[in-house]
């Protein structure tokens, strides 16, 4: 849900706030305002793409901001920022920290749809149009989705294993004997996981064990040894213990003196079991060399890293052991790819089913809605038709497109081939309204869904837009006094400027007797007493139906 927006010299706008409510909000004016320029700072604010022409003249850049509640679940809201200089560069920041253009559209341009009538809509996407059908489903279409999806990724796997191993059984000969010859040669070694770090810790000491054993030695010595610290420290301690009868104060010192002497002396003791616990064996230190010697002849050829190498390893004993398995391997990932193929075309079978199942209801509801929007005998219905298995894919088996029949002796045809943008925002409309709640999409803003519409048509569309409300924060651009009036809040969009001013689009809040001056403005153009007292009486009527 968009909590608040604000824009700086976008367009014509030179400065900008708008507060939605949280059910139906208008924007109204005359033609040419500028409510084009306040829905392209929405745009930005969701993440669509940004063009630098938009950017008023004069001004360096253009910045949208916003606070936004991406789902029920999101208490705080975001903080969205976005900046467009004049030279075409960009800026995002997310709560306060910068973010892409993609995070953006993820975050919040999924909960957002904007439905214009030229805009490339979700609905005329047939990609989209299963989603649409599950979302009305319910609980039952999500549970087949899922199960559909994870038998797709294991009949994928299963798949892409076999492919592997007939490959590895169509290997000439040469490539054959290059494996053998690195499976040969590895297993010579016989390198194992984390055998090159152990050696890396041991070699060093083998290598320095004498000049270990000497300093552990000397450091001893000089802790407890004649003339070391623990005698230098026992007699400035017991200085100090004498001549704390005189002055307590020297009493804590001599206690610090007492305690660095007992560590002193615990150190002395941890350098002996050091010392005694390094030995110097040629022996050893030569295997150890040797050892590493090796391993790092290996990562020479088949490296970089020992991950590497035993990564070769791997793929070596697959591809021999599948040239030399009499073709068992292959056979066993065969049967195993075709159980994964069958519980597949069953998951196919049942999300189908469910899909089958909905769709009449779904297309039954949307009708009645278009019917609602005075669409006369236009109808919806839905088509599904199984893909190639090759076509299988996330979204299912079967292509799933809405199709509209503008009559009832009119054959369906597919909603993307609509030519009329109005017909397509109002099927649109009815989709949402029938979806309601189960709609993953918090926001709908629509820009001329009323195009064409007047009279009786109005009034519906009016009451559509009112039950829509009530489960979606809606946003409409409309030039009908008969929406204008159901809205809880309803914004004025206003151009300023003369011969000698530059261009301003103002955007303001209006309510009591502006709101009805401008209903008035919407229903004959001009405000006269007639027009202003059925402004005023659509009002009311709008506000008790509330």
């Amino acid at each position: 849900m968009i909590d608040e927006l604000r824009a700086r010299d976008v367009a014509l706008i030179r400065e900008a706030a708008m507060r939605p409510a949280e059910g139906l909000t208008v924007l109204t004016g005359e033609t040419g305002a500028g409510k084009t320029a306040l829905l392209g700072a929405l745009k930005l604010l969701v993440g669509e793409r940004a063009d630098s022409s938009a950017v008023r003249e004069g001004a360096s850049a253009l910045v949208v901001e916003g606070r936004v509640y991406c789902g029920a679940d999101d208490a705080d809201g975001h903080v969205i920022s976005r900046r467009v200089e004049a030279s075409g560069r960009g800026r995002v920041e997310v709560d306060g920290r910068m973010a892409s253009v993609r995070e953006l559209a993820e975050l919040v341009g999924s909960t957002v749809d904007l439905c214009g009538q030229h805009e490339h809509q979700r609905l005329l996407d047939a990609s989209t149009h299963a989603q649409i059908l599950d979302a009305w489903a319910g609980g039952e279409a999500a549970a087949a989705l899922a199960a559909w999806r994870d038998a797709l990724g294991r009949a994928r796997g299963a798949g892409e294993r076999l492919e592997r191993a007939r490959e590895m059984g169509r290997a000439d000969l040469e490539r054959l004997e290059r494996e053998r010859f690195a499976l040969r040669r590895i297993d010579e070694v016989g390198p194992r996981a984390g055998e090159l770090e152990e050696l890396e810790a041991a070699l060093p000491r083998a290598e320095h064990a004498e000049s270990l054993i000497v300093a552990a030695e000397r450091a001893r010595g000089l802790c407890v040894g004649e003339g070391g610290a623990s005698s230098a420290l026992s007699e400035a301690a017991s200085l100090l213990s004498d001549a704390a009868a005189h002055d307590a104060a020297l009493a804590p010192l001599a206690e610090q003196l007492e305690g660095a002497l007992i560590e002193a002396e615990d150190v002395a003791s941890s350098l002996r079991s050091y010392r005694d616990s390094v030995e110097f064996d040629p022996a050893e230190l030569e295997r150890l060399q040797a050892r590493m010697a090796s391993l790092q002849g290996l990562m020479r050829t088949y490296g970089p890293s020992m991950a590497d190498v035993l990564a070769r390893r791997e793929q070596a004993a697959e591809l021999v052991a599948a040239a030399e398995d009499g073709g068992r391997r292959e056979a066993e990932l065969e049967r195993a790819r075709d159980e994964a193929e069958a519980a597949l075309a069953a998951a196919a079978d049942e999300l189908d089913r469910v899909r089958l199942a909905a769709a009449p209801g779904f297309a039954e509801a949307v009708t009645a809605q278009m019917r609602r929007l005075e669409m006369g005998g236009a109808a919806l219905e839905v088509s599904l038709s199984r893909l190639d298995r090759a076509q299988w894919g996330a979204a299912g088996p079967s292509r799933v497109e809405l199709m509209y029949r503008p009559g009832a002796d009119v054959s369906a045809r597919p909603l993307r081939r609509i030519a009329s943008g109005g017909e397509v925002s109002r099927v649109m409309l009815a989709c949402k309204v029938v979806i309601g709640e189960a709609d993953a999409v918090d926001t709908l803003v629509f820009d001329e869904v009323d195009a064409g519409v007047g009279g009786a048509t109005a009034v519906a569309l009016a009451a559509v837009l009112a039950d829509l409300a009530r489960t979606h924060q809606v946003i409409v651009v409309t030039h009908l006094a008969q929406v204008a009036v159901v809205a809880e809040r309803h914004y004025l969009v206003e151009r300023s400027g003369g011969e000698t001013e530059a261009p301003e689009t103002r955007l303001t809040e209006i309510s009591g007797e502006e709101r009805a001056a401008e209903v008035a403005r919407m229903l004959s153009g001009d405000t006269g007493a007639a027009s202003l007292d059925l402004a005023r009486e659509m009002l009311a009527a709008a506000r008790d139906a509330r």
